[in-house]
């Protein structure tokens, strides 16, 4: 069975998204759809590599060795190493640092497939890219060389550690150090000390260096640290150092996770032992990246992509999950139908109308999460764009989106995963079945690189409020021209529908507006909820208009039931989230600690 629908990926990538007119940019000059489905098809044959340890690799967790190395499953070790030797990791990387240079948009459709395949295995390519983008964005020629090109190559792991011990999304709160230690050819040096939490691919045996991006904070003359965000600066830490000795950065801990399970997550300790150098200056050596107190800014590029690859990911088990469920309901017989209680056998689950229900409910989960990933991936290309009017407005409606593109596949892929057990019944709670698995595997998405709260402040924060709204214009004029188009013909009743629904918005960001900002915030969670179903009723109104010349009947029908259900059961949430922002109640806010 597949794990995802590689037709729906490239219906997505080529009839509706069009990514071939990218070609008209300097930066994808003479590239085509042949070279695109050619990557697209080789992580097909490297997805299928990563499926084979998906199972394995869950049950035989990492694990830490007495010498400070995490041992990895041995077949997830393979295929992690099948697909850096396959140079898949290069898909969107300059050509000047020897990468194809295809666009974002495409290196997603190839991660899509390797995610739904192992989201675990994935996760080592897609945080070892994410490194190297910002090492070349921001490092020197030097620290390129040193550091970027061997994550390029496969030769390292890279890392992001931001959070610690005692401080998770607060980041002015760290407390790690770096200590000035003068300039070397790889710019400015510094010794860094203290704990880091939570981070994935710590440390390993599927690269021999791994490479971290550090926040910590600059020690002043008196030994304090600089209060807040605007004291903290980023640090290249290698776990080798360019001489070959070993640096002082330790793994201490693995954390044992519900799933994901594959991939290491790990207590870090930097500078706080000399057990790699006895003798040797007290430290883990690093190099800064930008200017001092330019970390949190910096480390955001990196923040952001991997925000878009956690909603891709979680787009990906819920695609995985929606078609394991969707066959074992059209194999599975049990009971009769409504409309024929005396048929004489039992008939597939799919001719139960609740079944239908769930199986619509994940297929507009899945392919709208997808649709959503898809869709930021190529505004996150002509974002680079040389015109400045679409680099400007690209670049306003992916800040808008990203709080919404990590959260939506996260949250409502969990409820169409809870779909597909349901739909196996006593089966989906064993671990017999894959549904089970997915479901563990995909609750860590609302969590990672910032909880759905922390989105819910950001967007209605950042992205709406202390923005003037103005990229919320942008975005309601987008969503306009698309109800416009759809405005006559077989999707009018949903057009009208998603009209109702910017007036339901609309209202709310008014009322927002028009208080105090840290009452409105109370409710950022839900405006959150209520922008993402508006956001993908949208691109559900345009994907599905999109698939009516798409010269696939079977796939226009399909799109057009799943648009159907999605305004049908899913766009009147909309309201019921907004109600107690209309409302002015202040519950959440109000209620004493000591009632809670």
């Amino acid at each position: 069975m597949d794990a995802i629908s590689r037709r729906d990926i490239d219906f997505l990538l080529h009839d509706w998204l069009r990514v071939e007119t990218l070609a008209a940019h300097p930066r994808f000059e003479g590239q085509s759809r042949e070279d695109y489905d050619a990557v697209l098809d080789l992580a097909g044959k490297i997805a299928a590599k990563l499926g084979e340890s998906w199972k394995i690799s869950d049950s035989e967790e990492p694990r830490l060795d007495q010498d400070g190395l995490v041992r990895v499953q041995p077949d997830l070790r393979e295929g992690v190493q099948e697909y850096f030797a396959s140079g898949l990791q290069l898909s969107s990387v300059d050509e000047a640092h020897g990468g194809m240079q295809l666009p974002f948009v495409v290196s997603m459709g190839i991660a899509a497939q390797c995610m739904a395949a192992n989201v675990a295995a994935a996760a080592f390519p897609m945080l070892s890219t994410a490194n190297a983008r910002v090492t070349t964005a921001f490092g020197t020629e030097a620290q390129i060389a040193a550091f970027a090109a061997p994550l390029h190559s496969g030769e390292a792991m890279g890392t992001m550690c931001l959070s610690e011990p005692d401080v998770g999304s607060s980041l002015g709160d760290i407390t790690t150090k770096a200590r000035a230690e003068g300039e070397d050819d790889l710019g400015r040096r510094h010794r860094i000390f203290g704990r880091k939490m939570w981070i994935s691919v710590g440390d390993q045996d599927v690269a021999p260096q791994t490479i971290h991006l550090v926040l910590a904070k600059i020690e002043r003359e008196d030994g304090t640290l600089p209060p807040g965000s605007k004291g903290i600066s980023l640090f290249l830490v290698p776990k080798i150092l360019p001489d070959g000795a070993r640096n002082d950065v330790q793994v201490i801990g693995l954390n044992h996770k519900m799933g994901y399970r594959g991939t290491p997550n790990t207590l870090l300790n930097f500078g706080e032992g000399d057990r790699f150098q006895p003798g040797g200056d007290a430290g883990a050596v690093g190099w800064l990246i930008g200017a001092p107190g330019q970390g949190l800014a910096i480390m955001f590029q990196m923040m952001n992509e991997a925000r878009i690859s956690v909603g891709l990911g979680a787009a990906a088990l819920t695609y995985r999950g929606y078609l394991a469920s969707k066959t074992y309901a059209e194999e599975r017989v049990q009971g009769r139908p409504l409309d024929d209680k005396r048929a004489e056998k039992p008939v597939p689950l799919t001719r139960h109308a609740d079944v239908r229900r769930m199986i619509l409910a994940q297929k507009a989960a899945a392919e709208g999460a997808l649709a959503l990933c898809l869709y930021a991936a190529k505004l996150a290309d002509l974002g680079e764009s040389e015109d400045a009017a679409e680099r400007e407005k690209a670049e306003g409606l992916l800040g808008i989106l990203t709080p919404i593109v990590k959260t939506w596949p996260s949250e409502m892929g969990l409820i169409a995963n809870q779909h597909a057990i349901q739909i196996h019944g006593g089966y989906g709670y064993t671990r017999d079945f894959d549904v089970e698995q997915i479901y563990r595997d995909n609750r860590l998405n609302p969590i990672h690189e910032g909880t759905t709260g922390i989105q819910g402040l950001d967007l209605l924060g950042r992205k709406m409020l202390f923005d003037g709204m103005k990229s919320f214009a942008l975005l309601m004029a987008e969503i306009r021209g698309e109800i416009a188009a759809c405005a006559d013909g077989p999707l009018s009743a949903q057009a009208a529908a998603l009209e109702g629904a910017c007036a339901q918005v609309e209202a709310a960001a008014a009322k927002a507006a028009e208080g105090d900002p840290a009452a409105a915030l109370t409710h950022g969670s839900q405006v959150l909820h209520a922008m993402g179903h508006l956001v993908v009723g949208w691109l559900w109104l345009s994907q599905t208009r999109a698939a009516q010349g798409a010269g696939d009947d079977a796939l226009a029908q399909a799109k057009l039931w799943a648009c159907r259900y999605f305004f049908a059961y899913e766009a009147p949430m909309i309201a019921a989230w907004l109600a107690p922002l209309m409302a002015g109640d202040d519950t959440t806010g109000a209620v004493p600690e000591a009632a809670l």
